[in-house]
């Protein structure tokens, strides 16, 4: 399995962090959503982490901003536990390279819908320099109202979502392929086909694996046992969608294994009315690039269309765990 280079924190953890997370992720089968945003906070262009942790017990929430080398981070934790209301409504308060960095949080009457992140009736936001850097949520007035404080100047850009899911032979998720877009409900379903005899089958089970858009199939790999790492190329819209897969793990190795799917969306230079699939050859390997900060100014980028080239910094990261 390729080796994860985006270290996810714990929520309810110290300060483990992935190799180790991997494991604590399992020892407590939370499901954990992280979400990077690039903008200026505390006088340089850095990355804020936010990460919605979920488990049996209670619900939360990660605020880490990058410290100035790129390896270090500052971080606000919040556990919204059902029988601490409080704790759904606060703030706090801490430091990035001496400069004070407020996190405002208002979940009271957050509708998660037995998700692992609010899709409504909140706003998580954070403040530096009297400016609202970062927020979330659709309470965006209560936000204003409630900090004292103004829009900043750059919008944050989301660079990367990384998603923890567990299940047993299908895995949903709902993602936004840029800012300004709509959800698309993702579904990566395993299925066993049974073969009396033949070369691809394993034990006499073929293994075939179907990925959904918005309810349209984009990939069928059949003979997974043989084509178990991969890219593709899809077309949604005006958006061509590259998606990479490895379930090495899911199939050669023992016990709670996970495997990953990365989709990385850039601007198609002209439009396709339908959703289709295009057919590169199958890969052999997989690799994926470290989430780091970048050297160029944050005021140069804005939405998914970054000049000429259609390039988008956005890239989702799923990782799925399968229970037996």
């Amino acid at each position: 399995m390729m080796q994860d280079q985006m270290g996810i924190p714990a929520c309810f953890s110290s300060g483990e962090r992935l190799g180790d997370d991997a494991r604590a992720v399992t020892r407590s089968g939370q499901s954990v959503f992280m979400s990077a945003y690039r903008t200026k906070i505390a006088d340089q262009c850095r990355l804020i982490t936010i990460t919605w942790c979920k488990n049996l017990l209670l619900h939360g929430l990660s605020v880490s901003v990058e410290g100035p080398e790129g390896d270090s981070h500052y971080t606000c934790k919040v556990e919204v536990k059902p029988w601490c209301f409080w704790r759904k409504q606060g703030s706090k308060r801490f430091l990035v390279d001496d400069k004070p960095v407020d996190i405002f949080w208002d979940l009271k009457a957050a509708k998660f819908n037995g998700e692992t992140e609010p899709s409504s009736e909140y706003y998580v936001a954070v403040i530096c320099d009297e400016e609202v850097v970062l927020l979330l949520g659709d309470l965006k007035k209560d936000a204003y109202r409630k900090t004292g404080c103004r829009p900043a100047l750059i919008d944050p850009i989301l660079v990367s979502r990384k998603e923890h899911v567990f299940g047993k032979k299908k895995f949903l998720t709902r993602v936004k392929f840029h800012e300004k877009g709509r959800f698309h409900n993702i579904s990566v379903e395993c299925k066993n086909k049974r073969h009396n005899s033949g070369s691809n089958s394993l034990n006499g089970i073929d293994l075939e694996m179907e990925i959904k858009i918005d309810g349209h199939l984009v990939l069928l790999v059949k003979h997974l046992q043989w084509k178990f790492r991969g890219n593709e190329s899809i077309h949604l819209n005006k958006v061509r969608v590259e998606l990479y897969w490895d379930v090495h793990d899911w199939l050669f190795s023992p016990g709670l294994r996970h495997a990953l799917f990365i989709f990385k969306p850039s601007l198609l230079s002209s439009s396709s009315s339908s959703l289709k699939a295009s057919s590169p050859p199958f890969s052999s390997s997989l690799t994926s690039t470290p989430l780091s900060s970048k050297t160029g100014s944050c005021d140069s980028t804005e939405g998914i269309d970054h000049g000429s080239t259609g390039s988008s910094e956005f890239s989702l990261f799923l990782f799925a765990w399968k229970v037996e």
